[in-house]
């Protein structure tokens, strides 16, 4: 293996630079089809972006959902979520009939228990079609797609069959010979399972066509993507199941300890995750390979990654298997700097945003500032009365990310609602303004943020859209009631984005980007 090449990485934001996005999920996205999706949803979006002079889009991971049906528990790092095929797209490929879409759904929230049988039941069809010949056309391209990506892909494929196989049960609880991935019943699965292995194999296929379609349309429209990678797995993933020597396991293959965060501002008993935690031993060994495919993977269909967590590269809270809360953790040393030498000398660059939020130590900016990957800060943070709080903008360097608030927060209007009087003064006496109601807080954030020297100001489409603990999309440490919320066509339409357009450009946010070329795999 070649030494990673030491020259310096170029930032991912020249000097100078300053723009604007928006953070919504594709799953918020209208559509007729119960949930957000590829199709002229999201290109109607992009263009709604272009109009209001935004030239970011940014959204939440884009696996495929399992627990509590969270993009950040997936199944697999390196697959897409077939709730995001776009129906639409598949009639207009003769791949369906629009009386194969038919349904009732939802246009204000995502009802999982009715979109997932629905969508599963579509694909279904489209295999059925296209196995009878239907778009012959696409089989060349789609037998290659399944030969370029087959070293995550068969697993894959084989992991969802046979989680259908065993009605969804956790990979541990199946047959011992399955579960330790014995070679001879392996065979005998794949031989036993080969339609269903299949029609996960075009599912992803036709993800992977719809997602570069948008993708390119939205270059075409100044549009740059922002994916989300998290940074631990599942615990029930294709990733875990497959490559056990890469996580600290037991003898049993159920992790010997597990992932969380100390006692923050989102729990005073730290937060419980679950995943298993990397044995970087054998990843660095390895080159950090199987993590650099992750991103490559990823890449297919964003431009810059948002790397989830990213304190952990550093050093991560690691708690013991069966601990009944986050508090007993310990840190423990990541890859740092060598992960990141690693992925530049294979990637060529490293287009990447750091999460650089919770408990940060010198040595996680340290990292951070070495590779010169622009970090985060969240508005909503700010206002603890303390006048060097490193999220309020008098404190930003330039090569920063700011949000008014994130996925994980409440929306500006809910936060501010719930402040003590004393945070409510005190986010007044910084924008230098009189006391007003809480409807007004949430424009004079997203103001506050288009006017810092951050590089990239992003705000939740909730927040410009005012709304209050109707927006919300997820609340940390609970495992019911996230990730449901979608925008209307309406809401779309609103004054909103005319407003945002005028800021936006009278605070020359609208720059364009020249983003580095990707090395391909050699």
């Amino acid at each position: 293996m070649d030494k990673p090449n030491p020259a310096p990485s170029l930032p991912l934001f020249p000097p100078g630079y300053s723009a604007s996005g928006l953070l919504l999920h594709v799953t918020s996205l209208p559509s007729p089809y119960g949930i957000g999706d590829l199709g002229p949803g999201a290109y109607a979006w992009v263009d709604r972006l272009h109009e209001a002079g935004q030239t970011w889009w940014q959204a939440l991971p884009l696996g495929p959902t399992g627990y509590g049906n969270s993009p950040y528990q997936c199944l697999s790092s390196f697959v897409g979520n077939g709730l995001l095929v776009s129906p639409h797209l598949l009639i207009e490929d003769g791949l369906l009939q629009a009386d194969d879409c038919k349904g009732a759904f939802s246009t204000t929230a995502v009802d999982y228990d009715v979109v997932i049988p629905f969508k599963h039941r579509l694909l279904e069809t489209t295999w059925t079609n296209f196995r009878a010949g239907a778009r012959k056309d696409l089989l060349p391209a789609y037998e290659q797609f399944c030969h370029s990506r087959a070293n995550w892909l068969e697993d894959y494929a084989l992991f969802r069959a046979l989680k259908a196989k065993y009605n969804g049960a956790h990979y541990l609880e199946w047959p011992a010979e399955l579960a330790q991935r014995v070679p001879s019943a392996l065979a005998r699965a794949r031989r036993h399972l080969a339609n269903e292995i299949d029609q996960v194999r075009l599912a992803q296929f036709l993800l992977f066509r719809q997602g570069n379609r948008l993708k390119e349309y939205s270059r075409s429209k100044g549009v740059r993507l922002i994916g989300d990678l998290p940074f631990f797995v599942s615990p029930d993933s294709s990733d875990v199941w497959a490559n056990p020597e890469l996580f600290l396991l037991d003898e049993r293959r159920r992790p010997r300890f597990v992932a969380g965060v100390p006692p923050d501002y989102f729990s005073a008993q730290g937060q419980l995750w679950g995943n298993p935690v990397y044995d970087w031993g054998t990843l660095g060994r390895t080159g950090y390979a199987w993590c650099i495919d992750r991103i490559r993977a990823l890449l297919d269909h964003v431009d810059v990654i948002r790397l989830d967590h990213f304190r952990a590269f550093a050093a991560a809270w690691h708690v013991p298997a069966g601990a009944p809360t986050a508090e007993t953790g310990q840190w423990v040393p990541g890859p740092g700097a060598a992960f990141f030498s690693a992925a530049r000398h294979n990637l060529g660059a490293l287009p990447f945003i750091a999460e650089d939020l919770g408990v940060i130590t010198p040595d996680v900016s340290t990292v951070r500032d070495q590779f010169e990957i622009p970090g985060t800060r969240v508005l909503q943070f700010g206002f603890d009365g303390q006048t060097d709080n490193i999220h309020l903008p008098h404190t930003y360097a330039p090569n920063t990310v700011v949000y008014t608030g994130t996925h994980d927060n409440a929306t500006t209007r809910e936060w501010f609602e719930a402040l003590p009087d004393r945070e409510r003064r005190s986010v007044w006496a910084y924008l230098r303004q009189s006391e007003r109601e809480a409807r007004d807080v949430a424009p004079e954030l997203i103001r506050l943020a288009w006017s810092s020297k951050a590089a990239l100001a992003i705000t939740p489409l909730p927040d410009l859209l005012n709304l209050g603990r109707e927006g919300r999309m997820n609340v940390p440490g609970t495992a019911e009631g996230n990730w449901h919320w979608r925008a209307t066509q309406h809401m779309l339409s609103a004054r909103s984005f005319e407003w945002l357009r005028d800021l936006t450009k009278i605070s020359n946010r609208s720059g364009a980007i020249q983003l580095p070329a990707m090395k391909a795999v050699s």
